[in-house]
């Protein structure tokens, strides 16, 4: 039986300058792809730029008269991550969508960014925390909307406070929920602080829920040298429809946080199968460890001295 078909409407986005993280392949890419089908503009600032080149041909193919362009990120090196602010303020133009999407999983022993953190903290909340900071001002005169993508990993697990960067008894699940915690509840907490502070931006979570990404697959780069277990199982039940998603439905819930005229401030949007594995896009209740006010402050006050990353308070 053929899989039914699961889409969204993504609306005119003509005018639109969009920034994604982790577009050089999987969800990524086809977030971007449907962006510049919109009519956005798309920014896709990546780390491997023949990655990049392949993933910018790909879309032109895709969609005649993409507008879409490289520049360079690398999530796990602050000095890019500055570097990148620096060349967009430069360029002096709006941000109207941003994406938070790349990140890193379960690397099989424990490593760390150029600054020291560990690598999952580091890349994919710390990183990305800098990264708005860089470019608020520009998120400001776009009025943007900021979509992080968080994980159902979120949804249980705690902020590892004594040690944050796993020093002592590293577990590589254990410090990837960290890293998807403290991201959502940075999202949470800039909503928060975009109105109290008058910063005009609204901030929302998303989730893909499980599909056959590139997340578990083999990453030289992170020293695994091949597929894990775990992808394998994920290919076979997605491509026999069982319970979870492909990677085509995995793009849609940040693009519906990220686009859709009814999506909310300060909300998570993921899959509304059995157990948000697949299925539908659709807004969520928030996972339990995303619900403290007091952990997300802290966690930006943390961020920001960790980052030597400042916000204003006006």
């Amino acid at each position: 039986m053929p899989r039914k078909r699961i889409d969204i409407t993504i609306p005119t986005l003509s005018g639109k300058r969009a920034v994604i993280t982790g577009a050089s392949d999987g969800m990524g890419l086809r977030m971007a792809t449907s962006l510049a089908a919109a009519g956005a503009e798309v920014i896709m600032p990546v780390r491997n730029p023949r990655k990049g080149e392949a993933a910018i041909a790909a879309i032109r193919r895709a969609v005649t008269g993409a507008k879409v362009s490289l520049r360079t990120l690398d999530l796990s090196s602050l000095e890019t991550v500055v570097a990148l602010g620096e060349a967009l303020r430069e360029e002096g133009r709006p941000i109207h969508l941003l994406i938070n999407n790349a990140g890193v999983m379960s690397p099989p022993s424990r490593q760390t960014t150029a600054d020291g953190f560990e690598l999952q903290f580091g890349s994919n909340h710390l990183g990305h925390f800098a990264l708005v900071g860089q470019i608020l001002p520009l998120l400001r005169d776009g009025h943007a909307r900021v979509t992080s993508q968080i994980s159902i990993a979120a949804r249980r697990g705690t902020i590892n406070w004594d040690d944050l960067n796993w020093e002592r008894g590293y577990h590589g699940m254990r410090a990837y929920s960290q890293s998807k915690i403290a991201f959502g509840l940075f999202g949470l907490e800039l909503d928060r602080r975009s109105k109290a502070h008058g910063w005009g931006i609204t901030s929302n979570l998303s989730h893909p829920g499980v599909a056959p990404t590139s997340l578990l697959a083999a990453r030289p780069e992170i020293g695994r040298g091949q597929d894990t277990p775990q992808v394998r199982l994920i290919r076979t039940l997605s491509a026999r429809g069982i319970l979870l998603g492909t990677v085509e439905t995995a793009k849609l819930p940040a693009l519906l946080a990220a686009t859709g005229p009814s999506a909310k401030p300060g909300a998570l949007y993921g899959p509304s199968g059995l157990g948000n594995l697949g299925g539908p896009p659709a807004e969520q209740r928030l996972y339990p460890p995303l619900r403290s006010s007091e952990d997300a402050a802290r966690i930006w006050q943390v961020s920001e001295e960790l980052t030597k990353t400042s916000f204003p308070t006006a």
